[in-house]
């Protein structure tokens, strides 16, 4: 049967994901859909159980680069989720046909993410990566109240007018008391091979100013990479055993994932939830 997103929300709660992470950016053009996807190739990739929802209503790109194995399917108001190379994923980009426009109205767009909140059966999950849509609206602050969010990371470019735009979407993420992760700074630099010199295109120390500003770590400097570019085109996985060529940018990361681990296991502590087996787990893999 048809899926269909515009019926109301039943109210079921993501009671079984351990860390519910925005990926936010508050503009678009800064590769935030990039940094979500392969996040979570790379969270896979280290053995956790990972979803992504793609909360972009009105432009939703990540199944394009996460194609799926398993199309959602519907039972009622229960929507199941797509399942992408081990991931599962929800996205408007399942409800529409590529080429068509979303042109629906504010308050139906928010409605359709409280349905992709409450009535997506998503399962036991380690992390559910919310790519957040650009701007700081209705759409934004209804994921920040009603998603359960552990934290957000905040993605940039190192220019400032970039950086700008990102110290809204944080200051949105502190009047909801959700805590900031970390910073990742995309598109860093550009490797020059001949002569193994970073050619920084779009300026440098962005994502480095932000984060000493808000008192956040860094978490990760991704450069300019042709193989990132290729393989999101394409719906290939940088960690796939073929693509040698993307084991440098795979490595970035699974360095960036072990940061999103190490930094949520030292707020859990902060918190006073205490030791978790989460935790452990992390100190068994490291």
């Amino acid at each position: 049967m048809p899926l269909n997103i515009y019926q109301e929300a039943t109210g079921h709660p993501l009671s079984n994901i351990k860390h519910v992470i925005a990926v936010a950016a508050g503009k678009g053009g800064v590769g935030k859909s990039s940094v979500t996807v392969n996040l979570a190739l790379a969270l896979k990739r280290l053995g956790y159980h990972v979803g992504v929802m793609d909360a972009d209503i009105y432009g939703p790109s990540a199944r394009k680069m996460l194609p799926e194995d398993r199309i959602p399917s519907q039972k009622g108001a229960i929507i199941q989720p797509a399942l992408c190379q081990g991931i599962h994923m929800i996205s408007m980009a399942y409800f529409r046909k590529e080429h068509e426009a979303a042109a629906i109205r504010a308050p139906i767009a928010n409605g359709i993410i409280t349905q992709f909140i409450q009535n997506v059966a998503w399962g036991p999950l380690d992390y559910l990566l919310i790519d957040f849509p650009p701007g700081t609206g209705d759409i934004q602050l209804t994921l920040s109240q009603q998603a359960n969010l552990a934290g957000a990371i905040m993605v940039t470019t190192p220019q400032e007018v970039s950086v700008i735009d990102v110290r809204k979407a944080m200051h949105l993420f502190e009047q909801v008391k959700v805590p900031i992760i970390g910073i990742v700074e995309n598109m860093s630099y550009y490797r020059h091979s001949p002569t193994d010199e970073n050619i920084y295109l779009f300026g440098k120390g962005g994502g480095e100013r932000l984060a000493r500003e808000a008192g956040v770590p860094l978490l990760e400097m991704i450069p300019i990479d042709p193989c990132l570019c290729y393989s999101g085109d394409k719906g290939h996985s940088i960690f796939a055993a073929e693509n040698t060529e993307a084991d440098s940018i795979a490595k970035v990361f699974i360095a960036l994932a072990k940061r999103v681990i190490e930094h949520m296991a030292m707020m859990k502590v902060q918190s006073g939830e205490g030791q978790t087996n989460f935790e452990i787990h992390w100190k068994e893999m490291t």
